[in-house]
Order: structure tokens, then C-alpha cells, then sequence
């Protein structure tokens, strides 16, 4: 009962704490994705209250370049047709390069067969309108990997260390008496809800606290749920009590944050700097609308001259208006300067794109005609977006992956790894589409190095005796996110090449025994003859 009520009590003071930054958050999802903030302000989710919110918007830049930088974070970090993700040890034999580099193809596979890429890309439309979200991943029972982005309206993050990331979470939530019953069990469910269920009344909706956060004391840690590293509580907001404790063996939860709020765990997206265009646009088309409907329908002054009456007049197709005189109706000017608001808007257009970084991102589906073209497009990305990827690798990335490789090899899934990676520390080695891009510049120096010399090996081949070629190969290898699988250990290169030596030098030897036999035979010849 104490503990529940301090989940409780934790809950209101974080939910104060946030609640200063939640009109930032509100704002960015209210003009560019309203279906992604709902729940804030105690909003319902309801047909009429969306559509409310969307009649609202009047211009869709924000949206459309929101989308444009959304599905370009979630393609260049965690792409699903190409593996973007390593692991390491930093010094690693060729058996533990190999057993690391299947692991890690294993973990990508799941995580792609999974829910990851539904899940993701609505993660980075929350990103991108208010900076951070919150995804949980868990193993169920029948294996692979689940993840399940967590609403941010109810979902309230800390960190456990000064200026370390979050791991600490506190989500409120609602689940049915039916949806309960079959999670916690008859006997840890409240009475409130046994009733329910005993009376037909399976969908009568209950709410309960879910609190992560790591254990205080290393001592406590050990095999069991409840001593794991970190604990997880589920309370009845009802009946105050806990229903579930257990816990997991890594923090099952990430929270990566776009641009990082001082003296706070939260964050704002971009969404937020582009702001004060992005309102003053949507202001801008509505009054351009306004002024269309008058420019369209017309603006008439009408006088009451006996026979008109102005506040019965309709003006429309084929209708007849009677009046003492042509003149008692004329039609009005509005007055409105429409090259100036076309103008405007495409000024706070391009404002808004630029903000977003749409106008500078390649178009995600146009063909690309040259390995020229598409170096330069990896350039262009890795700088846009390079300083985005520098925080969300250790925020995002790297947590999501050290929760997978935790489950997969808890379930046995990796297979036995080499004793001698007991005790050591695993690191995530990032191979997307941007960590590639950030290691092609190196390989393309590599290349055009060799190349160079190459050329000047043609007047003087003892220059080659400077490059060790091995070295080289390895590199462009690892550069360019070739699998270990395909690169000969150092010692199988060794033995191939005595090999080939060995060979050479048996074809010298027959070659020689030859020449010697077609030099010996015309001799003895003339000897007989003598």
C-alpha cells in the first residue's frame, strides 16, 4: 500500500514538473500530425474533437516537410533493407568477429520482422513535433521481439543520474475489467473489477500506473524478477495496491531526445523552431481564403430605394432583382492585394521547409543516375542530418539494441558464445546508411590513394613496398559494411599464400625439370648417332 501510493505521489509531482512544457509539445502536433497529440489537457479521443483540430489547419507545409524529415530519420538510422547494426568488443579475434557479426544479423533480422517499422516511423513523427518519445520492447511468449510506443500525453520520464538519460518512466493507462483480469490474475485484481467481470460487464474501463525505474541498491540485484535490475510496478489507481512486480535485466525502455531543454530531462523538436512561421502561415491562408470567397462570390452595396430591399436581396444565377434604379446596387472592390499574400506565403513557406530541413534532404524516391550523384547525396544527408544521428545513436540506437541482444541471448537464440568473450564489454557498432556515409569519405581516401599509387608504381614499383594492401582491403572492407563472414582471418591468408607459394614453386621446379628433359634428349640423340 505505501509503495503504491509513492508511485502515485511520484506521478503528480513529475506530471507538475511537465506540465510547462507541454504547450510546446501541444502546439507542434496541433499544426502539423493533431492525431499524434492526443490526450494532453485531458482531450478525449474522439472523431469530432480530430476533425475539430484538423478543420483548423489551413496550409500543410508543416505536415508534408514534417513527413519529408520523420521518414528520413527513421530510413538513414534504421533502415529495414540493409544492416545497419554491429557489435564490438573493440579488439576482437576472427572466431568473435564472426560469432558477433551473426549475432548481430539476428538481432536485425527480428527487430525488422517485428512491429519495429510501424512503431518507428510513428516515433519519429513525434520526434519531429515534439522532440522525444518513449518506445518499450519486450520478448513475448511465443519469441522474437514487440515494441510498443508509449503515448506521450501519459508517459512521464526522469533520469537517475545528473545529465544522464532517462531511465526512469512513470505511464499511466487503462484497461479494461476483462483486459485485467487476464493480465494481473483473479487473485491480484481488486474486487471492484472481480465484480465486473462476475456480472457481465467485461469492457467497464479501470486506469493503473506503471512505474521502470533501476534499483537503488546493488545488493538487491540477483536472479529473480523482483531483484533484477530494474523494477517494474504495476498499481491500481483505484484501490491504491500493486497488481504486478517484476522486473528486467537492462532498462526495457528508451526515451531519445531531439533538442535537449536545459536544466530538464525533456525535450522540443524542430517542430517547434518553425513555429512562429508555421502559425503566422496558417493565419496568413486563412485570411487569403477569406478574401477568395469575397473575390469569387463578390462584395455589392445596395440602396433602399422604395422598391429594393437590401436585406432581402439574393444575388445568384438567373434571378431577377427589382430596383427603382441601376444604380441603387453596384458591386464593391475588396480591396485585397493577393500578389502580396502569395508573396508572403511562399516566403513562410520555404521558412518553414528550410526549418524542417525538407528542402534539403534528396527526395527519398528519385532515381539516382551515378555513383557521382550518389556521393554526393550521402554527403548531403550525413551533413543535414549528422548532428541529429549524434544523439539519438547513444539515446536510441544503442539502448534498443542492447535490450534485443539481452533478450536473444537469454533465449538462446545467439548460440553459445566464445569463452573468451566472458567479462568483456559488448559496444554497438552503427552501420546505417548514415554511419556508412560518415566512413565513405575515408574510403574513398583509401581508393584514390592506391589509385595515385599505382600510377607511380609504373615508373618505380618499389613505392608499393609503402602501403600494407592487407590493411587497406580491411578497411575498405569494414568501410563499406561488408560482412565479416566474406573476410579471410589473417592466419587462413597466411596459409593460402604458402599455399600458392608452395604451388608456384612445384610449377617452377617442373617447369625447369622440363626445359632440362628437352635440352638432355637432343644431346644424348647426337651421342647415339656418333
Amino acid at each position: 500500500m505505501d509503495r503504491a501510493s509513492a508511485i502515485i505521489r511520484r506521478r503528480e509531482a513529475m506530471r507538475s514538473l511537465r506540465t510547462v512544457y507541454e504547450q510546446n509539445w501541444k502546439d507542434g502536433y496541433d499544426y502539423s500530425f493533431p492525431e499524434r497529440g492526443d490526450g494532453f489537457y485531458n482531450e478525449q479521443s474522439d472523431g469530432s474533437a480530430l476533425a475539430s483540430k484538423r478543420a483548423r489547419l489551413f496550409d500543410s507545409t508543416a505536415t508534408d516537410s514534417g513527413q519529408i524529415l520523420a521518414a528520413s530519420i527513421m530510413t538513414g538510422g534504421t533502415p529495414s533493407n540493409s544492416r545497419w547494426v554491429g557489435l564490438s568488443t573493440g579488439n576482437d579475434t576472427d572466431e568473435e568477429k564472426r560469432w558477433l557479426d551473426a549475432a548481430a544479423q539476428l538481432i536485425w533480422h527480428n527487430i525488422h520482422a517485428s512491429n519495429y517499422d510501424s512503431e518507428g516511423i510513428d516515433a519519429c513523427l513525434d520526434m519531429v513535433a515534439a522532440g522525444w518519445f518513449v518506445m518499450f520492447c519486450d520478448s513475448p511468449e511465443e519469441g522474437g521481439y514487440h515494441f510498443q510506443l508509449l503515448p506521450m500525453a501519459s508517459s512521464f520520464i526522469g533520469a537517475s543520474k545528473p545529465g544522464g538519460v532517462p531511465d526512469i518512466l512513470v505511464h499511466e493507462y487503462t484497461l479494461t475489467a476483462e483486459q485485467a483480469f487476464n493480465k494481473f490474475g483473479e487473485a491480484k485484481v481488486s474486487e471492484k473489477i472481480r465484480k465486473c467481470m462476475d456480472e457481465g460487464k467485461p469492457d467497464e474501463k479501470f486506469k493503473f500506473v506503471w512505474s521502470i525505474y533501476p534499483r537503488s541498491s546493488a545488493e538487491a540485484a540477483g536472479i529473480l524478477a523482483k531483484n533484477l535490475p530494474f523494477t517494474s510496478i504495476h498499481v491500481d489507481l483505484d484501490c491504491k495496491e500493486v497488481v504486478l512486480e517484476s522486473g528486467f535485466h537492462e532498462c526495457p525502455f528508451w526515451a531519445p531526445r531531439y533538442s535537449k531543454l536545459p536544466g530538464t530531462v525533456y525535450a522540443v523538436g524542430p517542430m517547434f523552431r518553425a513555429m512562429p512561421d508555421v502559425k503566422q502561415l496558417n493565419r496568413l491562408v486563412f485570411l487569403e481564403d477569406m478574401n477568395a470567397d469575397v473575390a469569387i462570390s463578390g462584395m455589392w452595396i445596395a440602396e433602399d430605394d422604395g422598391v429594393l430591399n437590401p436585406r432581402t436581396v439574393k444575388i445568384g444565377p438567373r434571378k431577377i432583382i427589382v430596383a427603382n434604379s441601376v444604380d441603387s446596387m453596384k458591386p464593391l472592390s475588396s480591396g485585397a492585394n493577393f500578389n502580396l499574400s502569395f508573396t508572403k506565403k511562399e516566403a513562410l513557406q520555404a521558412s518553414i521547409r528550410k526549418i524542417l530541413m525538407a528542402d534539403q534532404l534528396p527526395p527519398i524516391d528519385s532515381p539516382v543516375r551515378s555513383a557521382t550523384e550518389f556521393q554526393l547525396r550521402v554527403q548531403q544527408i550525413r551533413q543535414v542530418l549528422g548532428p541529429v544521428f549524434g544523439r539519438l545513436q547513444p539515446e536510441w540506437y544503442g539502448p534498443m539494441v542492447a535490450r534485443c541482444f539481452g533478450l536473444a541471448l537469454r533465449a538462446g537464440v545467439l548460440g553459445r558464445p566464445p569463452q573468451s568473450l566472458a567479462q568483456r564489454t559488448i559496444t554497438v557498432v552503427f552501420n546505417s546508411p548514415m554511419a556508412k556515409s560518415q566512413k565513405l569519405e575515408e574510403v574513398g581516401a583509401i581508393e584514390s590513394s592506391i589509385l595515385s599509387i599505382n600510377q607511380m608504381a609504373a615508373v618505380d614499383p618499389s613505392v608499393l613496398d609503402t602501403v600494407d594492401m592487407d590493411a587497406a582491403a580491411r578497411q575498405i572492407m569494414e568501410g563499406r559494411g561488408a560482412p565479416a563472414s566474406i573476410s579471410r582471418p589473417p592466419e587462413a591468408v597466411a596459409q593460402l599464400r604458402e599455399q600458392r607459394a608452395q604451388a608456384q614453386q612445384q610449377a617452377q621446379q617442373q617447369q625447369q625439370q622440363h626445359e632440362l628433359a628437352q635440352k638432355t634428349v637432343p644431346i644424348a640423340m647426337q651421342q647415339a648417332a656418333k
